[in-house]
């Protein structure tokens, strides 16, 4: 469903289409549909999306929004993200409310999950 004036759609730059949609399949399950060899879209993820090919990335070094991913457990998010060859680039931290980690996918752009446990 479509709601008036509230966000509806997010696009991430990747270097690699492949890797990008292997990577996101592996560590979170999600299914993509393919629109030509440059763009890839997922759905029901919490928010649907895409990633486009590009040479920038995403990072809050760069001034970018952060996207947050919730997890259950944080040591297994961050050790399947670890083994689908994404990059811890600031370990479990806390913070008031909970626990949180940042990653890059191999494309280079830069995320985090948290979870309301200290860890």
């Amino acid at each position: 469903m479509n709601n008036h004036e509230k966000i509806n759609y997010v696009e991430f730059p990747c270097t690699n289409i492949k890797e990008t949609k292997t990577f996101f399949e592996k560590v979170f399950s999600w299914k993509f549909r393919e629109y030509g060899p440059e763009y890839i879209a997922f759905s029901d993820e919490g928010l649907d999306g895409g990633f486009f090919k590009s040479e920038q990335v995403c990072s809050t070094k760069k001034g970018s929004a952060l996207i947050v991913f919730y997890s259950n457990d944080l040591e297994s998010t961050k050790e399947k993200i670890q083994n689908a060859k994404g990059t811890i680039i600031k370990g479990i931290y806390s913070f008031p409310g909970g626990s949180r980690f940042h990653f890059s996918d191999p494309s280079g752009n830069e995320y985090a999950v948290w979870t309301d446990k200290i860890v």
